[in-house]
């Protein structure tokens, strides 16, 4: 079994961590407990050239490994955990998103996608041919006025690339968001739809929304981070059974097996567009509530911004989901979980101590919330233990985000 995020962002993407190096990414790979890290933004020059300087080809697996192990040092420089060994060695796939910004059905359309390069001869090979459609410097996720379809098209010609939709119902910028995306698919990518086989559900939607509308069956829905700094790496991750390799992690995906075993979620409610509203008004509202004011917000007299959850309600053609071969998980971040015991901020110097505490003893974050023993972490904090039986058994109360605002998520 390994653990994967497959979308991240690196200190080039705009609002992230400047301390986001390739070592520092690894460093937080460990404490999390995450064996695959897509590198982000494999189309910036800069970042990509020091991907090249930091990492080696893995040659039995086909990934990418740092030319210089990682150390209890790096984890204790970069995650400030003072770590007595390795757990292991984080493996990195060369990953990039891509935000497409164009004209069609006249109309502005805007959606992400999520592209992997096997090697660093066809990626630059493949920034070559985006580089002639606009910048790659500005941004690590460079906004081209490139065509979805077009962009497949391209990957399409590229040996063992691959595209997959990123967040697919974030409002703003992905293939179903409210304000800017397709009721299907193939308006998006036209007589190319055939060769998508996974979709990324983002942190605002899970399976079970997904698998309400029966266009979406056939294919494997994945769950990332989309983290902007360490701390936020593996809120979302996939779990494979597979070998781990480039090969057969694409593989997987493809033939939608039980290879995939599933993914790890946030609580769909904690992203940031799961209700509808308007946070300058500070209005919150249900589908219902939504319908019933025509989509407009009660305080200012504007639009709405229409969440996920009004959305994937919008296309689904069944009530209850499809039953699905992937698993899903739901997990709350450890730090949020110590906070809400603590009854301080998940920032706090009190939380950090104890983490890291947990992480020396237990093992890596996601190893604690999902397969750590009760009675183990009771051993250790018998309130958290509560609080991840509570979390484990989805026995929570859910705020939801609205609006770019994230929700929250109560154990007690």
């Amino acid at each position: 079994m390994f653990r994967a995020d497959l979308h991240i962002h690196s200190r080039y993407s705009r609002a992230t961590s400047k301390n986001l190096t390739v070592r520092c990414l690894a460093a937080f790979a460990a404490v999390k407990g995450i064996h695959l890290l897509g590198t982000g933004d494999c189309t910036h020059p800069l970042w990509l050239q020091e991907l090249e300087d930091e990492l080696c080809r893995d040659e039995a697996t086909g990934f990418y490994r740092l030319k210089n192990p990682l150390t209890p040092q790096d984890i204790a420089h970069y995650a400030n955990i003072d770590a007595q060994s390795v757990p292991f060695q984080p493996l990195f796939v060369l990953q990039g998103e891509i935000s497409c910004i164009y004209r069609k059905n006249g109309g502005v359309c805007k959606n992400h996608q999520l592209v992997y390069m096997p090697d660093f001869e066809t990626a630059k090979k493949f920034n070559a041919k985006l580089s002639r459609v606009g910048s790659l410097t500005a941004d690590g996720r460079p906004m081209l006025g490139l065509d979805a379809r077009t962009l497949l098209a391209w990957i399409l010609e590229e040996k063992n690339c691959h595209l997959i939709p990123a967040h697919i119902w974030t409002p703003w910028f992905s293939v179903f968001g409210s304000k800017s995306g397709f009721d299907s698919l193939e308006e998006c990518f036209g007589d190319l739809t055939g060769e998508l086989f996974a979709l990324e559900t983002g942190l605002s939607s899970d399976p079970a929304m997904n698998r309400c509308w029966s266009a979406l069956d056939r294919y494997t829905l994945i769950s990332n981070s989309d983290a902007h700094s360490g701390d936020n790496l593996g809120r979302e991750v996939n779990i494979f059974h597979s070998a781990l390799s480039y090969a057969a992690l694409f593989d997987a995906l493809r033939r939608k097996n039980s290879l995939f075993y599933g993914t790890v979620e946030f609580y769909p409610e904690e992203g940031k567009y799961f209700a509808d509203g308007h946070r300058t008004c500070n209005v919150c509202l249900n589908p219902e509530e939504t319908a019933r004011h025509g989509g407009i917000c009660p305080v200012c007299g504007k639009a709405l911004t229409v969440g996920v959850h009004y959305r994937t309600a919008q296309l689904a053609d069944r009530k209850t989901p499809l039953p699905a071969k992937e698993q899903t998980e739901y997990c709350i971040p450890l730090k949020e979980l110590l906070a809400e015991c603590c009854g301080v901020g998940a920032k706090s110097k009190k939380v950090h101590r104890i983490y890291e505490n947990l992480i020396k003893l237990l093992g890596p974050e996601l190893e604690i919330l999902q397969n750590v023993p009760i009675p183990s972490i009771a051993e250790q904090d018998a309130k958290l233990a509560e609080a991840v039986m509570h979390m484990r058994t989805n026995k929570v109360r859910k705020i939801p985000g609205f609006d770019g605002e994230y929700g929250t998520i109560r154990i007690f």
